[in-house]
């Protein structure tokens, strides 16, 4: 794929004076939301490699996390093909959403092809139906959304919030303590406990990677690159 070359100067801004600007997590791929951009937010993006947008409601600029510390720090910007779009990627310092989501895009009309029942919780939502068509590594891509979600959130009671707030020696004890019980699994060769076990151990990866902002697919990269 060829890479245009591109500056801030061929953005086209709309009559207004804005463009529309997507956030994505640079890690979990999560669209986390929609904003605009004028080009004197744009510039102190690329300036502060922070989040700068313009605010339609109150007409002013605004810098993402200057009052609840949940900043943006800038990964990348991508144009659209025709200038008149941008994609951030970032790395989240909390969640993007002022109701203190991961996201701003929590509601699902469609998932898989199915509309979804009001109020499904997303540890119901990572479940594909079985008889589905489904792509075979779809979960691994789900896990990693949620787990993220769930550092952004940190929801009292969940078990990954646990991790992460006991921070990275806590989870490094933890993939080390699956991997010992992956290597008995397989020793007393037994599919149903090696199932379990490894499940384990990958959860604890995908948490691993999480916290040392290390996306997936940059490790199946590494796969395909030595295949």
């Amino acid at each position: 794929m060829t890479v245009e070359l591109f500056t801030a100067e061929n953005v086209r801004f709309d009559e207004k004076g804005l463009v529309p600007v997507i956030v994505q997590d640079a890690v979990s791929k999560v669209v986390l939301t929609l904003a605009y951009m004028n080009k004197e937010s744009l510039q102190r993006s690329l300036e502060t490699k922070e989040t700068w947008f313009w605010s339609r409601s109150r007409q002013e600029l605004w810098h993402k996390g200057a009052t609840s510390g949940n900043t943006q720090r800038i990964v990348s910007i991508q144009a659209d093909c025709d200038g008149d779009a941008l994609v951030v990627q970032v790395v989240p310092n909390g969640p993007a959403c002022h109701t203190g989501a991961y996201s701003c895009f929590a509601g699902e009309l469609l998932a898989g092809g199915q509309e979804r029942e009001t109020g499904e919780s997303s540890e119901k939502a990572v479940t594909a139906d079985k008889g589905a068509t489904v792509d075979r590594f779809a979960i691994l891509g789900e896990l990693e959304a949620l787990i993220a979600a769930r550092e952004a959130e940190r929801p009292e009671g969940s078990y990954t919030t646990y991790l992460f707030e006991k921070g990275v020696d806590k989870i490094l004890k933890k993939v080390g303590e699956e991997a010992a019980e992956v290597i008995i699994a397989a020793k007393n060769r037994s599919h149903e406990e090696l199932r379990y076990e490894a499940s384990d151990l990958i959860f604890h990866l995908l948490v691993l990677l999480r916290e040392q902002k290390l996306p997936l697919d940059d490790v199946l990269a590494e796969l395909q690159r030595r295949r």
